[in-house]
Order: structure tokens, then sequence, then C-alpha cells
């Protein structure tokens, strides 16, 4: 039986619901649990490939180059083969070895390097060692050599320029400006107008040449560096001593030998051609003139008798003392 003091519910059950009885907290709570969206609890498997798609074009690419490499290599091979084996490409006679710049030096001593290369391919001539054995002959300052297909070769020579005659022992020759010495070429007509270098050992090696050349240059630049031209008048030049260097001139009232010391060479000679006259009025015979020395020049004084030392007339520039 349902007391009298409670109401009955609104459905008509007696009571109070469950509702009623609970908190309305808890109530809340429970509906904010709910998901805001739905989502299906099981994923769904996604099928790739074996190879991601950006490896697989790595690999294609990788393939296909190598597949151009091969049928380059390939192609490559059969020319190879073709070129070291074909009659085509063989020098076969000494028409077929072009040789240019030929001037001192003659074509048979060129082929003297070059002949052994008749009958040969080609592509089988060692170019690097023909042109230092070509290089090695005197007159050859450089040498280049090339291939000209099918099967020809070319000889480009640069020859070496004679500066001056050299006295090296007893023998002469000529010498160019890096210390070389070359035998007139035989049978040569041409006429060569040098001083004759003196000073040089025999033994002595080409840098030590090389060095004397070197100031011989820097002196003959020296005396026409005024458009004199005064080198022209140099029989001789001792590099013996490189802080004294000597020139002989010739002269038509006989040869003086000057000592020019190691700089200024332009300035001291001029001192001579101002007062060369003067001098041979002033002494009976001029033989030498030592020009190192400021303000004072020695006349003679490689006499190997020299006369009673005395003073020429005295002059304010340059002062002149004789030995």
């Amino acid at each position: 039986m349902i007391p009298d003091d409670e109401p009955a519910s609104p459905n008509g059950s007696a009571g109070p619901s469950l509702e009623e009885d609970l908190d309305p907290r808890l109530l809340d709570l429970e509906k904010d649990e709910e998901p805001a969206f739905l989502r299906g609890q099981k994923r769904v498997p996604v099928r790739r490939g074996p190879l991601p798609k950006k490896a697989a074009n790595r690999l294609k690419i990788a393939l296909l180059s190598m597949v151009a490499l091969g049928v380059v290599g390939a192609i490559g091979l059969t020319l190879y083969r073709y070129g070291t084996h074909s009659w085509r490409f063989r020098v076969e006679g000494s028409e077929q070895i072009e040789i240019a710049g030929l001037h001192n030096v003659t074509r048979a001593q060129v082929m003297e390097v070059m002949g052994a290369d008749i009958g040969r391919n080609v592509f089988f001539v060692p170019l690097d060692e023909r042109k230092k054995q070509l290089e090695e002959i005197a007159w050859v300052e450089s040498a280049a050599v090339m291939r000209l297909l099918p099967d020809r070769l070319k000889i480009q020579i640069t020859e070496r320029m004679p500066v001056a005659f050299a006295q090296v022992g007893s023998k002469i020759a000529l010498i160019d400006i890096h210390g070389v010495v070359m035998d007139t070429p035989p049978g040569s007509t041409k006429k060569y107008s040098f001083p004759v270098i003196v000073g040089m050992a025999e033994a002595e090696p080409l840098s030590t040449r090389a060095a004397r050349m070197k100031i011989f240059g820097d002196l003959v630049r020296d005396l026409d560096s005024g458009g004199a031209h005064y080198s022209q008048d140099l029989s001789e030049v001792d590099l013996s001593d490189p802080e004294d260097v000597k020139v002989t001139i010739n002269d038509p009232n006989g040869e003086v030998l000057i000592h020019l010391g190691s700089s200024n060479y332009l300035d001291r000679f001029k001192i001579y051609v101002a007062h060369v006259q003067e001098w041979r009025q002033q002494f009976q015979k001029l033989r030498s003139v030592d020009l190192r020395y400021e303000r004072q020049v020695i006349v003679n004084p490689d006499e190997e008798k020299p006369a009673a030392a005395g003073k020429a007339k005295a002059k304010p520039k340059p002062a002149v003392r004789k030995k």
C-alpha cells in the first residue's frame, strides 16, 4: 500500500524515480562523456605497393642510366678495336709526317726521332715521349707532336734564337739567352754578327751559364735603351766576374777594355764615349778604362807592365787616374 502522505508519481508509479534520487551533477558528467563526433572503431587497412613511388622512380632512372652506359661502352669498345687494328690508321711512310718550323734543324734530325713510328698505328705513337726526344736536339727550344686522323702526324718545331758566340773551353759556338750552346748548323750560309762571351767553364752546369746570360741580356738591354745601340760596338764580353762585367770595344784606333761593374752600364759607357778622344790624346796608348768608381776613372789598369803611376790632367768630372 502506498502511504497517504506520499503523492503519486506523474507516470502513475508509486515512489520516487531513479533520476530524482541521483545527484544532478552526476547526470551532467555522463552527458559530457558522449563523443561530439562518431568514429568508426575499426581501422580500414590501405593496400600499398612493395616500393614507395619516389624510390621506384629512382630505381627506374638508375636502370635506364646503366643501360645507356652499357650501350655507349659497347660502341666505344667497337670503335677502339676498329681504330687500333684497322690499316686505315697506320703511318705508312715519312710523307705522312708533316714537319713545320725548321730553319736550322734539318728534317733528317727530326726523322731520326720519328722514324720508329713509320708502320705504327697512329694511336700507338707516344706523343709525350717523342716531344721530349725532339727537345733534346740542341737547336730545338720546344716541340709539339700531334695526331692528324686517320693516318698522319704533325710536328711543330720552335727553334732557339742565338744571341752571341760563346767561348767554352777551346770551342766557340753560338749560345742563346738561356745558356744553351749550339753548333753552327752544317751547310748554313747565314752570317751572325755577335760579340764573343768569355768566362764560361766547360764543366759548369746549365744553370750557371743561364745566370751569366741573364747578366748579358741586362747589359745589352741597358746599352741599347737610349736608342744609340751601343751593344753593336762590343766585340767581347767577359762574364767571369758577375760583379765586374768587362767589355771590349771595336775602335779603329785600337781595342779598349772597359770595366762596367755590375750596374748602370749605360751611364758608365756614356762616360767612355764622351771622354775617349781626350784620353787618347793624354795617354800614349789607351788599352783599358775602369769606370766602376764614382767621379773617378782609372786608365790602363790592366797593363802587365804599367807605366809610372801618375794623374792625368785634372778633370772635375770625371777625375782620371793613370796606372
